[in-house]
Protein backbone atom coordinates (compact mmCIF):
# COMPACT_ATOMS: atom_id res chain seq x y z
CA UNK A 1 0.00 0.00 0.00
CA UNK A 2 1.38 3.25 -0.99
CA UNK A 3 1.86 6.01 1.87
CA UNK A 4 0.16 9.22 0.95
CA UNK A 5 2.14 12.33 2.73
CA UNK A 6 0.98 15.77 2.38
CA UNK A 7 2.65 19.00 2.89
CA UNK A 8 1.94 22.85 2.60
CA UNK A 9 4.00 25.43 0.95
CA UNK A 10 4.09 28.80 2.35
CA UNK A 11 2.97 30.68 -0.55
CA UNK A 12 -0.17 28.54 -0.81
CA UNK A 13 0.08 25.30 -1.85
CA UNK A 14 -0.89 21.76 -1.28
CA UNK A 15 1.80 19.20 -1.90
CA UNK A 16 0.55 15.27 -1.94
CA UNK A 17 3.58 12.20 -1.59
CA UNK A 18 2.24 9.12 -3.87
CA UNK A 19 4.78 7.11 -3.92
CA UNK A 20 7.37 8.53 -6.25
CA UNK A 21 5.23 11.05 -7.60
CA UNK A 22 4.10 14.96 -5.89
CA UNK A 23 1.07 16.54 -6.82
CA UNK A 24 0.74 19.94 -6.40
CA UNK A 25 -2.47 22.08 -5.72
CA UNK A 26 -4.18 25.03 -3.77
CA UNK A 27 -4.49 24.88 -0.50
CA UNK A 28 -7.45 26.44 1.89
CA UNK A 29 -4.81 29.26 2.89
CA UNK A 30 -3.87 29.94 -1.24
CA UNK A 31 -7.93 30.25 -1.63
CA UNK A 32 -8.30 32.43 1.06
CA UNK A 33 -5.27 34.24 0.12
CA UNK A 34 -6.74 34.84 -4.16
CA UNK A 35 -10.06 35.00 -3.70
CA UNK A 36 -12.31 33.60 -6.44
CA UNK A 37 -10.11 32.66 -8.89
CA UNK A 38 -10.91 33.84 -12.80
CA UNK A 39 -7.70 33.00 -14.80
CA UNK A 40 -5.01 30.46 -14.55
CA UNK A 41 -1.76 30.52 -16.67
CA UNK A 42 -0.58 26.79 -16.77
CA UNK A 43 2.99 25.94 -16.85
CA UNK A 44 4.22 23.17 -19.28
CA UNK A 45 5.93 19.82 -18.88
CA UNK A 46 8.86 19.43 -17.89
CA UNK A 47 12.05 20.80 -15.13
CA UNK A 48 10.95 23.52 -13.43
CA UNK A 49 12.93 25.10 -10.15
CA UNK A 50 11.40 27.19 -7.02
CA UNK A 51 12.86 30.10 -8.34
CA UNK A 52 10.23 29.43 -11.28
CA UNK A 53 6.93 30.72 -11.63
CA UNK A 54 4.45 27.24 -11.11
CA UNK A 55 0.33 29.24 -12.11
CA UNK A 56 -0.16 32.76 -12.62
CA UNK A 57 -3.35 33.53 -11.70
CA UNK A 58 -5.61 36.12 -11.47
CA UNK A 59 -8.44 36.27 -8.61
CA UNK A 60 -10.98 38.53 -6.89
CA UNK A 61 -7.97 39.38 -4.18
CA UNK A 62 -4.88 39.34 -6.32
CA UNK A 63 -3.44 38.99 -9.89
CA UNK A 64 -0.11 37.06 -9.12
CA UNK A 65 2.59 34.71 -9.81
CA UNK A 66 2.62 31.75 -7.60
CA UNK A 67 6.60 30.03 -7.38
CA UNK A 68 6.70 26.38 -7.55
CA UNK A 69 7.42 25.17 -4.47
CA UNK A 70 9.09 22.29 -4.96
CA UNK A 71 12.35 21.73 -7.86
CA UNK A 72 11.56 18.65 -9.76
CA UNK A 73 10.26 17.46 -13.43
CA UNK A 74 6.37 18.81 -14.08
CA UNK A 75 4.97 15.09 -15.94
CA UNK A 76 0.83 15.71 -15.75
CA UNK A 77 -0.81 19.21 -15.91
CA UNK A 78 -4.45 19.53 -15.21
CA UNK A 79 -4.92 20.94 -18.63
CA UNK A 80 -9.20 21.14 -17.34
CA UNK A 81 -8.19 24.68 -15.07
CA UNK A 82 -7.52 26.12 -18.29
CA UNK A 83 -11.12 26.36 -19.32
CA UNK A 84 -12.29 25.96 -15.54
CA UNK A 85 -9.96 27.89 -13.16
CA UNK A 86 -12.90 28.11 -10.80
CA UNK A 87 -11.74 24.76 -10.09
CA UNK A 88 -9.06 25.86 -7.70
CA UNK A 89 -11.93 27.64 -5.79
CA UNK A 90 -12.78 23.71 -4.86
CA UNK A 91 -11.95 22.03 -1.57
CA UNK A 92 -11.97 18.65 -4.05
CA UNK A 93 -8.31 17.77 -4.52
CA UNK A 94 -9.05 15.76 -7.30
CA UNK A 95 -9.82 18.79 -9.36
CA UNK A 96 -7.73 21.41 -7.76
CA UNK A 97 -4.66 19.92 -8.24
CA UNK A 98 -2.28 21.82 -10.85
CA UNK A 99 0.61 19.67 -11.85
CA UNK A 100 2.64 16.61 -10.78
CA UNK A 101 6.17 16.34 -10.06
CA UNK A 102 9.21 13.79 -10.05
CA UNK A 103 12.95 13.78 -9.35
CA UNK A 104 11.89 15.82 -6.40
CA UNK A 105 14.24 15.94 -3.56
CA UNK A 106 13.35 14.07 -0.28
CA UNK A 107 14.83 15.95 1.82
CA UNK A 108 12.76 19.36 -0.07
CA UNK A 109 9.95 17.93 0.72
CA UNK A 110 9.89 17.12 4.11
CA UNK A 111 11.23 20.89 4.97
CA UNK A 112 7.61 21.93 4.04
CA UNK A 113 4.97 23.04 6.84
CA UNK A 114 2.60 19.93 8.05
CA UNK A 115 0.01 22.57 8.70
CA UNK A 116 -1.83 24.47 6.01
CA UNK A 117 -1.20 28.13 7.86
CA UNK A 118 -4.88 29.07 8.37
Amino acid sequence: MTEITVKYSENGFWIKKEADKYIIGLSEKGQDDLGEVSFIDLPEVGAIKTTDTLIGVEAAKAMTDLASPLAGTITAVNEALENNPENLNSSDTAVNWIVELTDVSAEAFEALQNESGL
